[in-house]
């Protein structure tokens, strides 16, 4: 496994005011001495409160910090806001399901041409790794958001193939729901538990959960390991959705109101067609890219501390079929633990 760290690196970070570009840049200036962080968003708001909150304004940090804003739509805003920089994390995207069906091609020119941006950025700009971030609805997509994001995530590992003498690295990560993020269930539960009722579309639907810590400190992990063309796949727990509702309302009424267009009753992050190039290790997996970029087996020998193995025939990651469920009281201790403002009884 070859030897990186963001010490002393310059790092963009597109979608920087986001919940998950927050978290992750006040991960790495606690843990690394990186030269500079690039926070590239376009909503000048968030980017003025950005700067003026904890830790941002903390003693070292705020030299360390520079913000731009900025469209990925826009390529010569990006080689502007690239010069210098080692590593960029793509964490940029349109991602209301809703949304994107209501206003399709803004969802394309943001998630696909945004993305092909940030990869030609990149490219003319010496930028040494570049990972993208996915979701689960990638996989075998049935909404617009899904198929813009698994789009995206060709481009990013497709660009391995082309970049000819530029020393540059492209990878993606792929996980599911972030546990209490803007527009998820957990928030509308917490939000309609004091009526008494939860509106559920199918009591069989179940879902993979992530923290967003976690995810943070996924893609940090990825970033160490990356090769060039995977696509990172952590292993996480699912839940059910009654039980989400018991552990938020116990006491509540479950009301079904059928399944919303473009939502699936499960969440797939690996198909059967992807597990035919997927490789396990110990808590996470492997897409490996279609076109040979590298040695396979090497790559599972060396690409960490231990020996991966080809995923078996048939298999899927599945959230309905996941070896890992949370329960109830797991939940609840999770969501007070995890989201803003919660305090449900454990």
């Amino acid at each position: 496994m070859e030897n990186f760290s963001l010490e002393n690196r310059r790092v963009l970070v597109t979608g920087g005011t986001g919940s998950f570009g927050k978290r992750f840049i006040k991960t790495i200036l606690h843990r690394y001495d990186v030269k500079k962080v690039i926070v590239y968003s376009r909503d000048e708001l968030k980017q003025f409160e950005m700067q003026n909150s904890e830790p941002f304004i903390a003693s070292g940090n705020k030299e360390r910090l520079r913000f731009f804003i900025g469209d990925v739509r826009d390529l010569d805003r990006l080689k502007r806001a690239m010069e210098g920089v080692d590593v960029v994390v793509h964490a940029a995207a349109l991602k209301q399901v809703p949304a994107a069906e209501y206003n399709p091609f803004e969802a394309v020119k943001t998630n696909v041409i945004g993305g092909q941006n940030v990869i030609d950025a990149a490219m003319q700009s010496e930028v040494k790794r570049v990972i993208a971030l996915s979701t689960d609805k990638a996989a075998a997509p049935i909404n617009l958001y899904g198929a813009t994001k698994l789009t995206s995530d060709k481009l990013f590992v497709a660009a391995n193939n082309y970049k000819g003498f530029h020393d540059i690295k492209f990878s993606v990560v792929r996980y599911g729901n972030v546990m209490g993020s803007r527009g998820s269930v957990i928030p509308f539960f917490l939000s309609r538990a004091k009526d008494g009722i939860l509106p559920v579309t199918d009591k069989r639907m179940t879902r993979f959960n992530i923290t967003l810590q976690e995810g943070v400190d996924f893609v940090i992990d990825s970033l160490m390991r990356m090769w060039g063309g995977e696509l990172f796949v952590p292993k996480i727990p699912s839940y059910r959705i009654l039980d989400l509702a018991k552990a938020i309302a116990p006491e509540a009424t479950v009301k079904i109101v059928g399944i919303r267009p473009g939502e699936k009753l499960h969440e797939e992050m690996i198909t059967v067609t992807d597990a035919l190039n997927t490789v396990e290790f110990h808590d996470y997996f492997v897409i490996l890219p279609s076109i040979k970029l590298f040695d396979v087996q090497d790559f599972q020998r060396r690409s960490n501390g231990y020996e991966g193995r080809p995923c078996e025939f048939g298999f899927s990651y599945n959230s309905g079929t996941n070896e890992r469920f949370l329960s109830v009281e797991e939940l609840r201790q999770l969501i007070n633990s995890q989201v803003d403002g919660a305090s449900i009884g454990i």
